[in-house]
């Protein structure tokens, strides 16, 4: 199975995606690799990840781009979130979340999106919250220790590091071209080099 994941293994080892935390939930237990890093560190099952990254990418393609959410509030997952939306064609809020976005009518900021995508549903609380009163699918990057109640569709990685966060935004956005039909890998490569979509701060 390895060698038909979506990059190298060492790849996403290098750019830290299954490193956890010391906490792990009971929801994310099924995602471990049941190893730990020998500084007590919980350890995502790459394997995993790789296999939700495809699934993730066939899933948000059976809804139009444009009404598609992209959000961060986590300052690390703001750059990468931001080129995910902008390379789909979705929608993003990236920073602070303003109250009633997803739910109040009156608000100039107010959308109706059909799905969100959140980078952690721990920071993201306020838009993951007003995603379920306002019944829209809820996908997430959930690290080790996040609670999975209110999240539709898991791809288990690292949402706290700069390198992981890029790592997944970038190759998700590939996924969901590819799955498209408008992108293959070497073009997508060639346009586009992970490292600038790390997080500057």
């Amino acid at each position: 199975m390895t060698d038909s994941m979506l990059v190298p293994h060492e790849t996403y080892e290098v750019n830290k995606v299954h490193i956890g935390t010391l906490q792990k939930s009971a929801d994310m237990k099924p995602f471990l690799s049941g190893d730990s890093d020998g500084s007590g560190l919980h350890l995502i099952d790459l394997e995993h990840t790789d296999a939700r990254m495809r699934i993730v990418a066939q899933f948000l393609n059976r809804y139009d781009a444009n009404r598609i959410l992209v959000v961060s509030a986590r300052q690390y997952g703001q750059r990468p979130a931001r080129k995910f939306a902008q390379a789909i064609g979705a929608m993003h809020i990236v920073g602070r979340f303003i109250p009633g976005t997803l739910t109040n009518p009156g608000l100039r900021t107010y959308i109706e999106p059909e799905l969100i995508v959140v980078t952690d549903p721990q920071a993201d609380q306020q838009s993951l919250s007003e995603a379920v009163s306002s019944g829209l699918p809820v996908v997430a990057i959930c690290h080790t220790n996040n609670n999975l109640r209110n999240v539709d569709l898991c791809l288990p990685a690292n949402n706290k590091a700069k390198e992981s966060l890029a790592m997944i935004y970038w190759l998700l956005s590939r996924e969901v071209l590819k799955v498209r039909g408008t992108m293959d890998d070497d073009t997508w490569e060639t346009m586009h080099d992970v490292a600038d979509w790390k997080s500057t701060f």
